[in-house]
């Protein structure tokens, strides 16, 4: 094994690490801000999985469009929706972590046997350089141009339902004084918390 092929497989060993881990971690933390941010650790970990099949173009696009897009626009909906509810008892829960432990289990199972059971084609296709980006962009806009617009639709519609969740909550109830708030309310003008008098 030479030097390259062996640094080739220790990246590729921690970066599948970093991405089982991450993931375990969006599903297991409590916290969905963390979740979020392990989310984003997920997406650059694939993204430099991409590096090491020398598709340079499709770990570009993986970095812009999840991590600065998608995992942004997780966060600012997260940031703005911002709700603090105590959480209610679920029934059956015990039966439910069950169910989707099964199947969990039963997909990793199945890539497993797959995975192993694959013949694959080693060492892989010659890359075609730069032509990879052009033929990425006549699949794009000619074999999956509705998966791509439907992606672009749903991203917009998270978008909108984050905004309008946020208005609810600054419309509902005035922060400071318990009022029931409209636009006006909002807008008045209010003596600065360290200026107010203390009787």
């Amino acid at each position: 094994m030479t030097i390259a092929s062996s640094t080739q497989f220790i990246c590729f060993v921690c970066l599948s690490a970093a991405v089982a881990i991450g993931a375990l971690g969006v599903v297991l933390l409590p916290s969905i801000v963390y979740s979020a941010f392990l989310l984003g650790g997920v997406f650059l970990s694939v993204a430099g999985l991409y590096l090491l099949l020398n598709a340079s173009f499709v770990a570009a696009a993986q970095v812009l469009v999840y991590v600065g897009a998608v995992n942004v626009l997780i966060l600012f909906a997260i940031m703005l929706v911002n709700k603090k509810e105590d959480l209610a008892a679920i029934p059956g829960l015990a039966v439910r972590r069950f169910l989707s432990g099964a199947v969990c289990a039963g997909l990793f199972a199945l890539l497993l046997r797959v995975a192993f059971t694959t013949p694959w084609a080693l060492p892989g296709p010659t890359p075609i350089g730069e032509e990879a980006t052009i033929r990425i962009g006549e699949h794009l806009f000619s074999d999956y141009l509705l998966p791509f617009e439907l992606a672009s639709v749903l991203l917009l519609m998270a978008m909108i339902g984050a905004i309008v969740l946020a208005r609810r909550d600054v419309f509902s109830t005035d922060v400071v004084t318990g009022e029931p708030a409209d636009q006006g309310l909002i807008e008045k003008s209010r003596t600065p918390l360290l200026l107010e008098k203390t009787n």
